[in-house]
Parts: C-alpha cells; sequence; structure tokens
C-alpha cells in the first residue's frame, strides 16, 4: 500500500556540501524537506528513491552522492550513482531517516509502459511503502537555461502541471518521451512511475513549490492516496 508519495526536482544546489554556507535557493530547499518529512511520517516500512539514469538497474541503500562529480573536468562515471538517486538519498540522509530505503535508476530510454509497470510493482512491494520521485521539468525555457531556449518548452511544461497539480495520471502517461529528451525533461520517468503507481487511486495534492530560477522548471508536490491511514489502524 502507498502511503504517499513525492515529486522532487534534484539541482546539486539542494546539497549543502556544494554551495557553502550562503544558502541557494531557500525556499526549494525547505519544499524538499518538508516534502521529505512528510514521507518519513507516514511510518513506511520501505522508502523507494526512484530517478532517471543510464541504466535501469538497483543501487545499494548505502550509496551516496560522489560529490567530485561536480569538480571541474570531472566526467560522470558509468560506476557512479546518479545523481537524482544521489540526491533524494541526501534528503533522506538530512531528515534523519533509518529506515529501510531502496535505490531505483530507470533507464532514460525507458518506455512509458517501463515506468508505469515499475510504479504499479512498487505500490505493492510492501505493506507499508513510501515513494520519492525524483525528477525536473524541461531545461530549456529560457536563452539562459542549460539547453538554451526552446519555444516547446513552456507549453510542454504548462501541460505536465496542470496534470500534476490535478493528479491527473492518465495525462502523464500520455506525456512524450521524444518530446520531454528534446526538452532535457528528466521528469518524463518520475512522472510515469508516479502514475503507475497511483493511477487506480484517488489522491490528494500539495503543491510545495513551482518555479524555473535557472531556466529548468522545479516543481516539489506531495500525493497522499484517499483513504491512507496511520499504521496503528
Amino acid at each position: 500500500m502507498i502511503t504517499a508519495v513525492g515529486l522532487c526536482p534534484w539541482p546539486p544546489v539542494l546539497v549543502r556540501e556544494l554551495t557553502g554556507t550562503d544558502p541557494v535557493l531557500p525556499e526549494l530547499r525547505h519544499a524538499c524537506a518538508k516534502l521529505v518529512d512528510a514521507l518519513i511520517s507516514t511510518a513506511p516500512e520501505v522508502i523507494f528513491v526512484v530517478g532517471p539514469g543510464p541504466g535501469t538497474r538497483t543501487w545499494a541503500a548505502d550509496s551516496h552522492l560522489d560529490l567530485s562529480l561536480f569538480a571541474p573536468l570531472r566526467r560522470t562515471s558509468a560506476s557512479s550513482l546518479p545523481t537524482p538517486l544521489g540526491i533524494g538519498s541526501y534528503l533522506l540522509d538530512q531528515a534523519q531517516y533509518e529506515g529501510r530505503r531502496v535505490l531505483q535508476a530507470v533507464s532514460t530510454l525507458a518506455s512509458v509502459g517501463t515506468c508505469a509497470g515499475l510504479g504499479h510493482r512498487l505500490a505493492t512491494a510492501s505493506d507499508r511503502i513510501a515513494l520519492l520521485a525524483m525528477g525536473d521539468g524541461s531545461a530549456r525555457r529560457s536563452l539562459k537555461a542549460p539547453g538554451y531556449l526552446d519555444t516547446r518548452a513552456r507549453p510542454f511544461d504548462a501541460t505536465v502541471i496542470e496534470a500534476l497539480e490535478s493528479a491527473d495520471f492518465r495525462a502523464l502517461e500520455r506525456v512524450s518521451a521524444d518530446l520531454a529528451r528534446d526538452l532535457m525533461a528528466s521528469g518524463r520517468i518520475a512522472w510515469q512511475t508516479i502514475a503507475g503507481a497511483l493511477r487506480s487511486v484517488p489522491a490528494t495534492v500539495e503543491v510545495l513549490y513551482k518555479d524555473d530560477p535557472f531556466g529548468v522548471l522545479y516543481f516539489a508536490g506531495l500525493y497522499r492516496p484517499a483513504g491512507a491511514v496511520g499504521p496503528e489502524a
């Protein structure tokens, strides 16, 4: 049974060790911390952290983000924990979560069916599970964005935001994988995994953050299945 699902962006500025004493995007940091605290408060038996990676595989629960990957001229190694999973695990550590966690990477080339199927399997993997899905919107919303400007980015994001804010999981399953890749929207993996986990369950939505400070859409939202109860029930 799903106790709660969190959708969280994964900009490296969430990691304090990378930004120094001056906080960057404190509102986003606060939103992500609140989201993770809410997941933990549902007393799950396990938290699955799901995010895009070079291939579909499960990583060891004690794997951590390699901060040296962000050093100048350092190339990402295929043996390194994917950054989305690393930041998701970092957020759990910051919240002092000591329970069981599973780090699940999903290939950026995975089909809608693969993502949704994974979400469905995760939803029934334990009596009480929480899902922390890591993903950003398009990264081509402005001239200074990582992928430069693409006029398709804002209409694409608007459609996705409408679906996320209304918990329209069928609409999320219709998001084009090809267009998402063109627009550098890594969240496609997360959205469609969430859709598979919750598409048959009415859910409430709490939007905690929505903005594009670097030309990349960051959306943080908490989904609670209707009728979800605490472990004591």
